[in-house]
């Protein structure tokens, strides 16, 4: 099976500190994995790795065949979507929401002066279908709910057919009507077998989609967990990481958790 990402002993330290401890991991392309723990336990910093935002301290990462160090990392991130609330922050507030997914083709954001085929425009117009965002393509970004804001970052993430997705807390924020819309969306796109490995970071595990294979459980930049989500989503797994007792159930592909009493 071809490997989209592989961390052999990475080490991120800051200040003294290893916010990465010594993390061996790989992704397949045909994963879908959730990063579950605590604040400060590192997700986020997984995240910055696989985008090529950052190299480790020590180790290697390898994403999509290319490690880093050794790459233009400028030509692997076209091969990557990755969507957070800190790009949202870097959308024009008056750019309309077809052209905030389109100009994905040209990784910018805010339509310039770029000319783009009709192929490039058919196929935005499909993304925002695919993300039930058609009915908003005239609308401006900033005019939009946190909800809708949040899918059209994810349509802009894959208009591009990565390779590999990262979404950083995509329900982070979200009502409850929005966030169960939005993970019904993911859950059918995490489903789906052309969709391409994933990673999706989030504090909860109410959040994580249907459709999702793997769960890696993060405490202090060291992996306490990782694997198929059948057998490393436990409440003995989610007890380590958190550090404190932790009761999981789960329901229809759904899970819940809960202090233990």
């Amino acid at each position: 099976m071809p490997i989209a990402l592989d961390f052999a002993d990475v080490v991120v330290r800051r200040e003294g500190r290893n916010i990465i401890d010594h993390v061996t991991w790989q992704v397949a392309d045909d994963q879908r994995w959730v990063i579950l723990g605590p604040n400060g336990a590192g997700k986020t910093t997984l995240l910055q790795l696989a985008d090529t935002l950052m190299h480790p301290t020590a180790g290697t990462v390898t994403v999509l065949g290319e490690t880093l160090g050794r790459t233009d990392v400028f030509e692997i991130r076209p091969r990557i979507g990755f969507a957070s609330s800190a790009m949202a922050k870097r959308v024009p507030r008056d750019e309309t929401v077809l052209n905030t997914v389109l100009t994905a083709a040209y990784s910018v954001l805010g339509r310039w002066n770029e000319s783009y085929e009709d192929i490039d425009e058919r196929r935005a117009l499909r993304v925002l279908r695919d993300w039930r965002l058609d009915h908003l393509a005239d609308r401006t970004f900033g005019t939009l709910s946190d909800g809708e804001q949040k899918r059209v970052q994810i349509a802009r993430a894959v208009m591009t057919d990565p390779e590999l997705l990262l979404l950083d807390e995509p329900t982070a924020s979200l009502d409850l009507g929005s966030r169960e819309e939005l993970l019904a969306l993911l859950g059918g796109y995490a489903s789906a077998p052309s969709t391409p490995a994933m990673l999706m970071v989030t504090h909860h595990v109410e959040e994580i989609p249907v459709g999702f294979t793997h769960v890696l459980l993060l405490r202090d930049g060291v992996v306490v967990a990782a694997g198929p989500i059948e057998e490393s989503l436990t409440s003995e797994s989610l007890t380590a990481a958190f550090g404190m007792p932790i009761t999981l159930s789960q329901e229809g592909g759904r899970y819940a958790a809960r202090a233990a009493s």
